[in-house]
């Protein structure tokens, strides 16, 4: 019941009226996705899928460079059209109308790149090597930049926070560096637009594959369940409990110690959220950071993660390509382009001939993972720091960059570049065992060479299983290698380290993959 004075009640009315009026505009208004907006990019010479919200039952109308294409919104309020495809173009207009009419100025057609991983991806042009220099010179108004904010959640989503700009000092200082040095390699080959949409975060694993790929798949389907466990029996009382009498007093400790010992303190821990909440949290991040930019038209992704996987390197062996198919199958764009980086060194330089770590089993399953069409892989391989190897975060994002960009050259634009690209360091082909001697024959071999007075990296064994440092010596397009110790070598492996002293490399100047050949049959 309402109670009000007389002389106020047609003030009311009025007020009510006008909150009723608003409430009505507001639900009939046309509406997109962030990732629809000014200074945009759009995917050339295929269908381009436009989408959003209106009123059930209205008509919607998009307008771009004159082709026109209309539909009706849903009973749930939700259109989309699928505008033919365009060639590459630059300061076009696109128009939304319903009840009210959106207009998207400066947009441009090119070809547009999901940059997704963890915190190599997110590593930013600002911590790159020789950022100021970088920055400086970086303002390319055909380069468009689209940074997805992070959103980790238990259902898919349909929107994601973010705006278009073009590459400037400004918006290209807290770029992904390995997509920024990516596309602007492609900028200048191609002289094509050039869009990046980035979506990372650090320190995070299965977190970007939909849940019923992950459940479909009898070795993943357990990642989702342990999670599920870990949930239902988070209690934040024990939580806090536990942190405030065993976390918090060892931090203390050490604390303590550093402060006589004249150090810096170790960082305060935080208070651990629930598990809900994490964005390792298995499908969470495909959920708010992929899934509402689908089906948003791509040319390809790039991807750099791994790290947080090292300690389980044979279930990425499944774990990786699962995320790909699922990707693609839900785009439904066919088997799009997908551009990795194989892990950099990390930590103490190799010392002992093979070390059993987790690093080179996750190189490896990454290169199996180019068994799936229109994969390409870029290593890292040399690119650590050398001051500082034991920073997982190499500054070099130049070389990354430019290595994928020479993969996506070479194999993805092909046709249109024309030009001869070696994309790919000496890759192991096979094996040969003579007597005492092992030959390997590689892939993109020519011009085989050592960086420095002689080969390192190679290890052999015999039946024994024991592995020995190898001579090597580089003969033609081949590697011939042997050991005093190793009569009859059986096996042969090559930077199979975290950090590794490999230094072969072809003449382009691309280092050879790591590789072990104790997993295949000797031909």
């Amino acid at each position: 019941m309402l109670n009000f004075h007389r002389g106020n009640q047609s003030l009311v009315v009025l007020g009510l009226v006008g909150l009723s009026l608003a409430a009505s505009a507001a639900q009939a208004n046309v509406s997109l996705p962030a990732f629809f907006s000014t200074n945009m990019i759009l995917q050339r010479d295929r269908g381009i899928p436009v989408w959003g919200t209106a009123d059930p039952g209205e008509k919607v109308t998009v307008t771009f460079d004159k082709a026109v294409s209309s539909t009706t919104a849903g009973p749930d309020g939700k259109w989309k059209v699928t505008l033919k495809s365009h060639p590459a173009a630059e300061s076009l207009i696109l128009t939304v109308a319903g009840k009210n009419t959106i207009t998207l100025d400066n947009v441009a057609v090119g070809d547009i790149w999901f940059c997704s991983g963890q915190s190599n991806m997110g590593f930013a042009v600002r911590q790159s090597r020789n950022a100021e220099a970088e920055i400086a010179k970086s303002t390319d108004p055909s380069l468009r930049l689209f940074t997805v904010a992070k959103n980790a959640i238990d259902t898919p989503q349909t929107d994601v926070k973010g705006s278009w700009s073009a590459a400037s000092p400004e918006s290209v200082r807290g770029m992904t560096a390995v997509g920024y040095y990516f596309g602007r390699e492609l900028r200048e080959k191609l002289h094509i637009p050039i869009g990046l949409i980035h979506s990372s975060w650090g320190g995070t694993s299965a977190a970007w594959t939909s849940n019923s790929a992950l459940s479909a798949q009898p070795e993943l389907k357990s990642l989702v369940g342990d999670w599920d466990k870990s949930i239902a029996a988070y209690s934040e009382a024990d939580t806090r409990r536990k942190y405030e009498t065993e976390t918090l007093p060892r931090w203390q400790a050490l604390a303590d110690q550093a402060k006589a010992d004249n150090k810096p303190a170790p960082p305060r821990p935080a208070l651990p959220g629930s598990p809900a909440q994490s964005p390792n949290r298995p499908t969470s991040l495909y959920n708010g950071m992929v899934a509402p930019v689908i089906p948003f038209a791509i040319k390809g992704a790039l991807w750099y993660q791994g790290e947080s996987n090292a300690g389980r390197a044979a279930q990425y062996r499944t774990l990786f390509p699962t995320m790909i198919r699922d990707w693609r199958s839900r785009w439904g764009e066919g088997d799009f382009p997908f551009l990795f980086v194989q892990l950099a060194n990390f930590r103490t330089v190799q010392t002992a001939p093979v070390e059993n770590d987790g690093w080179p089993m996750l190189r490896e399953a990454q290169a199996l993972t180019l068994s799936l069409p229109h994969t390409g892989m870029a290593t890292a391989i040399d690119l650590a720091d050398a001051e500082n190897p034991g920073d997982i975060h190499p500054k070099n994002k130049q070389d990354v960059g430019h290595r994928l960009a020479l993969v996506a050259l070479a194999t993805e634009y092909k046709s249109e570049y024309k030009q001869e690209v070696v994309y790919s360091g000496p890759v192991f082909d096979r094996l040969k065992i003579d007597g005492g001697k092992a030959r390997l024959t590689y892939k993109f071999a020519s011009g085989l060479k050592a960086k420095g007075d002689k080969l390192q990296g190679f290890a052999v064994s015999g039946s024994d299983g024991v592995w020995q440092w190898a001579d090597a010596v580089i003969d033609g397009v081949t590697v011939v290698v042997s050991s005093p110790s190793v009569s009859a070598p059986v096996a042969v492996r090559y930077d199979w380290a975290s950090n590794p002293i490999g230094n072969l490399y072809n003449g382009s100047d691309l280092p050879a993959l790591p590789f072990r050949t104790d997993t295949q049959s000797p031909k």
